[in-house]
């Protein structure tokens, strides 16, 4: 094997639990899975560790005016939304280990996604409607949840984040869920169990 032929994941992680979280044993095993299989090159970023703050409106509007007429401020404002945006662009598979929050995903997360669902940058509006340009790429979300939700009017997580994802031209989306982690030691224990073999069968697929 060589480095040419490795791909390269973006392991972006969310609980605010730290190591403690459901989540993040999630990705703590996918990168465990695939260094033992040597297919995938890993990087990880931890936006609670970034602390990455909410979208404002100033930041908003820095990404409106043009590169040349930028005040320092807003070019140190688009400076993080681009950065984010290279990372994503130069790996081949994004992984998102997504707790459940009320129904939804991390105002950490979405403090993410606001920055690299870019009109102009990643996706573009069209008479056909939203066009993504960010190509070529493969997503994975491993789902943590204390209950039962998948499949339900109840899980608004995971078409959000295939929304999202779909918006900038990831269509290719593997899930991999871990359910029912609060019914009990036994359930709990299967479930995460079922969860790292499916994870394991994702790799293999990658």
């Amino acid at each position: 094997m060589t480095v040419s032929n490795t791909k390269k994941a973006l392991v972006v992680t969310s609980s605010i639990l730290g190591n403690q979280g459901q989540s993040r044993a999630l990705a703590e095993h996918f990168k465990a899975s695939a260094a033992k299989r040597g297919n995938l090159q890993i990087t990880e970023r931890d936006l609670v560790a970034m602390d990455l703050p909410h979208l404002t409106g100033d930041e908003l509007a820095s990404w409106q005016v043009a590169p040349e007429s930028r005040s320092p401020a807003q070019r140190e404002l688009v400076a993080r939304s681009d950065a984010l945006i290279e990372e994503l662009l130069v790996h081949d598979v994004l992984v998102l280990a997504v707790p459940l929050y009320n129904l939804g995903i991390p105002s950490q997360l979405k403090a993410w996604f606001d920055r690299i669902l870019r009109a102009g940058k990643t996706f573009r509006y069209t008479a056909a409607g939203p066009q993504g340009l960010v190509e070529g790429k493969r997503a994975v979300i491993l789902a943590a949840r204390g209950g039962q939700y998948a499949g339900t009017e109840m899980d608004s997580q995971t078409p959000h984040l295939k929304s999202m994802l779909g918006l900038i031209g990831i269509s290719e989306v593997e899930l991999v869920f871990a359910e029912g982690l609060a019914m009990g030691g036994e359930h709990r224990e299967q479930a995460l169990s079922e969860a790292r073999q499916a994870i394991d069968a994702v790799i293999d697929r990658l």
